[in-house]
């Protein structure tokens, strides 16, 4: 009888190895090595009657059965949230043009910072024979703590690994958010305050404490009111927050917005309520995508180089997939002032 079955990734109705073995009366490793060219380890009457088959039955070699035994199947899969954000988007985009570069191919996956479909998409991507995983972004979850315990090539991207350890490909946050106090404090803020998501990402914390830490440095004693704000992304966060923050205490004559979707909803906020930005509140974001060119000449913000993260990714994640020890790296950051009459760090401060 016929043994059914096949290699990794056949479907139904294709001629496997185990076909042409049954038919031809040998083992499947033999016909494994014949169709590779291996005739050495054969008799040649036996060579002979399983090329015979091969070209009979029309056996071709199933490319997703190579690439699981010689771990070579091109693919990286990047599993990322929310990718109708800019950042997300300029991520990805940077990514996968290197990936391309390199000769890979790159699945994206949208994990909607959603702990159960990371898993989801983890057990996926490994299911079709991915090389490495590209995770920004990453959250806690069961799949990705067994992925580590498995040593598989991960690089983390955005956010740290949440276990500890490992190749991470971001900015010092931290820095970033001490950068945005010096540019409010150098603008003549006096009542500064800062707004942010109900749920804290690493990242976002690290923000908020470089820019707290400086505030207190450079202004000992110095008040910062802080709201957050819920909403399913950080455009309804920062609304929320906004909202929030004008209904106990007015609106502050600066805020850090740790990204510039959060300083888009404050801009709603603010506009509803008559209050002009940035003449009146001046806030300041970290990410300065490409939109703020085209529909916010009014926030300042922290410029993080996503274009460059692609290379940088790529070439952590083939250290990893050489054995190598593969550690962080942090990419340098700037501040783009807008509008163009904001004073530069360091100036006396000239007021709103």
């Amino acid at each position: 009888m016929n043994d059914q079955r096949r290699e990794p990734g056949q479907t139904s109705g294709q001629i496997s190895l185990a076909d042409i073995a049954a038919e031809a009366g040998v083992s499947v490793s033999t016909v494994s090595r014949i169709a590779n060219g291996d005739l050495g380890r054969a008799s040649a009457a036996t060579v002979a009657k399983v090329q015979r088959l091969i070209a009979e039955r029309g056996y071709r070699p199933n490319p997703v059965g190579r690439s699981l035994r010689g771990g070579d199947s091109r693919l990286v899969a990047m599993l990322a949230p929310n990718l109708d954000n800019p950042a997300m988007a300029a991520i990805a985009a940077s990514t996968e043009a290197a990936l391309r570069a390199a000769g890979y191919v790159m699945i994206l996956c949208d994990t909607h910072d959603r702990p159960d479909l990371q898993d989801e998409y983890l057990h996926a991507m490994r299911s079709r024979f991915a090389e490495g995983f590209i995770l920004v972004s990453a959250v806690a979850s069961p799949e990705l703590e067994a992925s580590l315990n498995r040593r598989e090539p991960i690089v983390f991207v955005n956010r740290r690994n949440p276990y500890g350890g490992g190749p991470f490909i971001g900015i010092d946050n931290r820095q970033a958010g001490a950068d945005a106090a010096d540019h409010l404090l150098a603008c003549g803020v006096q009542a500064p305050a800062l707004i942010h998501p109900t749920d804290l990402s690493s990242t976002i914390k690290e923000r908020i404490e470089g820019f707290l830490d400086r505030i207190q440095e450079r202004r000992p004693g110095m008040t910062v009111r802080r709201c957050d704000g819920a909403g399913a992304n950080h455009l309804d966060c920062g609304y929320a927050a906004a909202r929030r923050l004008a209904a106990d205490g007015g609106w502050p004559d600066g805020v850090l917005c740790p990204s510039d979707l959060m300083a888009y909803g404050l801009f709603r906020a603010a506009g509803e309520q008559g209050v002009r930005v940035p003449e009146e509140c001046r806030p300041v974001g970290i990410d300065d995508n490409d939109l703020n060119d085209w529909i916010a000449p009014w926030l300042s913000s922290i410029k993080i180089p996503y274009r460059d993260f692609g290379d940088v990714v790529v070439a952590s994640l083939r250290g990893l997939r050489a054995g190598n020890s593969v550690g962080e790296v942090l990419l340098a950051h700037s501040l783009v002032r807008r509008p163009t009459g904001s004073p530069p760090l360091g100036d006396p401060p000239t007021g709103l």
